[in-house]
């Protein structure tokens, strides 16, 4: 059976720079596919003598009509993950004021954002069923590379549920490809420590101002518990990925020390986790 990878998402979102990085990595790409030859594409390449074991496929003008193909080919035993790219609204304007390209949906909508609003619309329910969500806003193609070869870079792997942990700052605004996300902002703050405030939660004396109070121990045992809880869960139910998110007010101090710290927890149970800090920088 085919082992296949559905890539949606907004329009201007990076379904095209995804698919490139994807055939460096040795997939079968085929790009803006009509997802009525979807069923044929996959029989093709499950026919005896194919070569092709990865097959990444890129949708065209995408509509919920994906959804039952990606029910019918996992009943049909094939491995399917559905990934999506998202952007907010402002960086596709930006993307597609700079690329002087016409929005799909350009002759149905009023202008430009009323066209990236009703595209949002209409992909939510795709997006809802997506087995992963990319937020690609503030990615460039380098680091939008990164997140593919850690998600797809994976010949022999043994399926187990993928695990990211974020950390950012709720002054620059949610991670629209979270799952889970959990406001720390209830831990004191080092930001208040004029000799703290120029560090960040991967200094130790952040992380010690952080973690070592009873507040914050109490709050991960419990989190780490109900996580550890929910992982076997999620696996059975056939989920590829989970990204928890921490957010502290600017996404250097106390979301960082939090996030490595679950990391570290969940490390030590066995299980493979990748750590991201989206606004450490700033």
């Amino acid at each position: 059976m085919a082992d296949i990878l559905l890539i949606t998402g907004l329009s201007g979102a990076g379904r095209s720079g995804a698919a490139a990085v994807l055939e460096d990595l040795g997939w079968y790409v085929i790009d803006n596919l009509p997802t009525s030859l979807v069923d044929t594409i996959v029989e093709l390449v499950s026919k005896p003598g194919s070569d092709i074991e990865r097959l990444a496929l890129v949708a065209g003008r995408q509509h919920v009509e994906l959804l039952p193909k990606v029910a019918a080919l996992r009943s049909q035993g094939h491995r399917v993950r559905l990934l999506f790219l998202d952007a907010h609204s402002a960086a596709l304007v930006k993307r597609y004021d700079a690329t002087r390209r016409k929005h799909p949906l350009d002759g149905e909508a009023p202008g430009l954002v009323e066209a990236i609003e009703l595209e949002r619309e209409l992909l939510q329910p795709v997006r809802s069923a997506a087995d992963l969500v990319i937020d690609t806003t503030e990615l460039n193609v380098h680091q939008l590379k990164a997140k593919l070869v850690a998600a797809f870079d994976e010949p022999g792997d043994d399926q187990r549920l993928q695990i990211a942990i974020e950390s950012f700052g709720f002054k620059h605004g949610l991670p629209i490809d979270a799952d889970i996300v959990m406001d720390v902002r209830f831990l004191p703050n080092p930001h208040w420590d004029e000799a703290l405030r120029p560090l960040t939660g991967h200094d130790p004396a952040v992380r010690d101002f952080v973690l070592e109070r009873a507040q914050a121990n109490d709050f991960l045992e419990r989190f780490s518990g109900m996580i550890l809880t929910l992982l076997p869960a999620y696996e059975q139910e056939g989920k590829s990925y989970l990204t928890v998110a921490f957010g502290c007010t600017g996404g250097r101090h106390r979301s960082v020390a939090v996030a490595e710290d679950l990391a570290s927890r969940l490390r030590e149970r066995g299980y493979a986790v990748r750590v991201g800090h989206r606004d450490l920088s700033r």
